[in-house]
């Protein structure tokens, strides 16, 4: 599928894809990190039912977005404007999924007057949130790049440039290495084939120019986001699977606490791909509540 490409106002081209029904309620989505456009989405016939028009694009760095250096995360929420004005949207919905969980925030705390609501799956609060152990519970992998990236920014930029462009070669060896530290509830849910090749595809494009994309994600989570959770004025509905490991489920329990009006949905048993199962509901909530 070929994107639309957007310009900004800074005139970089952000690559956008929407789903579903073209006259629906419009709602973004925020993609993982790493991810594209091109990320897991409930299939088109689901989001006609829903009454949706599902608008996502690649962050900058990813696929066929241009790069916005040193950006932090806030700058989703210009990026989210740009498209909504070209696009002649004046209200609408965001919805983020783990990495895409805080630029939906920013979007809900910097964009008032347009977005009505905001539903974060499985995502990550603040890096200098007070109270939290940031880095409880969370899986020796994420532990890895996050603290890296604390400490030297020039070098995991080399590093993940290395990974990405295995994965670009054979995005499988992605999935691979998620296994080894995924619960078994993940594992079960991404060896079913359709979420494999969904998955795989979302990798692909993700890298398909580089790693900036990925390097700035991380980044941009480890130091100030640009705005505060105690921001974000629209209703959030926040989820977060209990057994999750690479987001870990006290960054939502902080969000819920800090956020004016959040409803969080802890779910037992589950675990950080148990999201993709809830996105169709995140959708719908999401949509509803328009004036």
């Amino acid at each position: 599928m070929q994107p639309r490409l957007v310009k900004t106002a800074d005139c970089r081209r952000l690559a956008v894809q929407t789903f579903g029904d073209p006259e629906g309620r419009p709602v973004f989505l925020m993609h993982g990190t790493p991810g594209s456009r091109l990320g897991p989405t409930p299939r088109s016939s689901v989001l006609y039912n829903l009454g949706v028009r599902l608008i996502s694009f690649d962050r900058p760095g990813y696929g066929g977005s241009d790069r916005l250096r040193g950006r932090q995360v806030a700058a989703a929420a210009a990026d989210v404007q740009a498209i909504a004005d070209e696009f002649g949207l004046e209200r609408f919905a965001v919805v983020g999924r783990s990495g895409g969980g805080p630029h939906a925030l920013a979007c809900g705390a910097l964009l008032p007057g347009r977005v009505h609501r905001v539903a974060v799956l499985v995502g990550l609060a603040p890096w200098n949130a007070e109270d939290l152990d940031w880095y409880a519970g969370m899986t020796a992998a994420n532990i890895r790049d996050y603290r890296a990236a604390e400490r030297d920014h020039q070098r995991i930029a080399a590093t993940m440039e290395q990974r990405a462009r295995r994965m670009r070669d054979d995005p499988a060896t992605l999935l691979a290495g998620l296994r080894r530290e995924l619960t078994a509830v993940d594992r079960a849910v991404v060896s079913d084939a359709g979420i494999r090749r969904m998955l795989l595809s979302n990798y692909r494009e993700a890298f398909r120019q580089n790693a900036d994309g990925w390097i700035d994600d991380v980044l941009a989570f480890t130091t100030d986001w640009g705005f505060k959770a105690q921001d974000v004025t629209a209703a959030t509905w926040l989820w977060h699977g209990a057994d999750d490991m690479w987001s870990p489920v006290d960054h939502s329990r902080w969000l819920a606490a800090h956020i004016p009006d959040a409803t969080l949905f802890l779910e037992p048993g589950a675990a950080h791909f148990g999201s993709l199962r809830v996105l169709t509901a995140a959708l719908k909530w999401a949509a509803g509540g328009t004036d």
